[in-house]
């Protein structure tokens, strides 16, 4: 990535993309590169532009964010989506982190905290709204008193270092040179922390390293 972020915006009401716009184009480092009014011209906007960011709108006719969410990631991995939308249903939320997003920001947040997000997803890490954090935890308490997650204090210190900059969004490739280690060896922990955690996703390390206090959601 560039110094300058790159960004599409994707949401139905081109005045809302309007707004948006104004407000980005107030910050230095970043650059409107595109715009979409629906999931399928998220999806081709992404396939000609590569941005870094997608800031995605959820509900609009057609395709839904999320699964234009879901496809975008499938084409192009290193392009992070931000949601932005009036859901705060918890139905949305998960789904669209399910799908890939990196972030979840309520149409009602204040705009510096929009900002702040795209900066954060950009660099690779999770945003998440305050409000919407504590869904998280509360899911994963919940996993919790149902007996669903038994074998959490059996992290090493290093698979709690992994799975630290595993949640935070690094690629392995990434967490071995942090680490000073090999890529077979990041693989290694990184199938042993799933195992003695009972997780199969990146969205539930994010869960588990949340309400562990490993890391903390950003805004």
């Amino acid at each position: 990535m560039t110094d300058t972020i790159r960004v599409v915006l994707v949401d139905d009401h081109a005045i809302v993309r309007t707004g948006l716009r104004m407000l980005f184009q107030a910050e230095p480092d970043i650059a409107i590169v595109g715009e979409a009014d629906s999931g399928e011209a998220a999806i081709a906007a992404v396939t000609a532009l590569k941005p870094d960011v997608v800031v995605m709108d959820i509900a609009m006719p057609g395709m839904s964010g999320i699964e234009a969410t879901r496809r975008i990631k499938a084409i192009s991995p290193e392009t992070a989506v931000l949601a932005l939308t009036m859901h705060e249903e918890e139905p949305y939320f998960f789904q669209m982190l399910e799908a890939g997003a990196s972030g979840y920001v309520p149409k009602r947040a204040a705009a510096d905290d929009l900002v702040s997000a795209v900066r954060v997803v950009a660099q690779g890490q999770v945003f998440l709204y305050p409000s919407l954090a504590r869904l998280l935890v509360e899911d994963y308490l919940q996993r919790e008193t149902t007996g669903q997650s038994e074998e959490t204090d059996l992290l090493t210190p290093r698979e709690r270092e992994v799975l630290t900059l595993i949640a935070q969004g690094l690629t392995n490739r990434e967490i071995a040179e942090a680490l000073v280690i090999s890529v077979k060896t990041v693989d290694r922990h990184r199938e042993n922390i799933m195992h003695k955690l009972n997780l199969h996703s990146r969205v539930e390390l994010v869960k588990y390293a949340i309400a562990k206090g490993l890391i903390k959601p950003e805004g």
